[in-house]
């Protein structure tokens, strides 16, 4: 599945296991999650029906900051996050940012250090919450 600037990934997992994973997979690289946003649980507030959709918010200042330093406009986008979503037929999703997309959105050269690792973070992130299997 491909869309300018985003990336997404299918989960071998269910949508609470994908998630579980996910979470995991953030501890242990010591990032800090700063805000789980359940979305279909805000919608069924709005008495409205929407299929498991669950936003992570994390990062790191030491990884973040090189690229606010550099652009500081860059913090919109930051921290980072990851949308962990399952779709009509059940498949469970995760999608987030292409962070070289971001960088040349903000005039970075997607080659600088901090853009090339936070992109591996991203990708071995999403590899351990949906792709690996137990």
């Amino acid at each position: 599945m491909s869309q300018q600037g985003l990336i997404t990934t299918a989960s071998v997992h269910s949508f609470a296991q994908t998630m579980m994973l996910l979470e995991v997979a953030l501890l242990e690289r010591k990032l800090t999650v700063f805000a789980r946003i359940d979305h279909a649980a805000g919608a069924a507030e709005a008495e409205m029906e929407l299929r498991p959709t669950t936003l992570y918010i994390f990062g790191n200042p030491r990884a973040g900051t090189p690229l606010m330093q550099a652009a500081q406009q860059i913090g919109l986008q930051l921290p980072l996050k990851i949308l962990v979503w399952e779709d009509a037929f059940g498949q469970t999703w995760l999608s987030y940012d292409d962070l070289a997309w971001i960088a040349r959105r903000f005039s970075l050269d997607p080659a600088m250090p901090a853009v090339v690792a936070m992109s591996k973070a991203l990708a071995a992130i999403t590899d351990d919450a949906g792709r690996k299997r137990n």
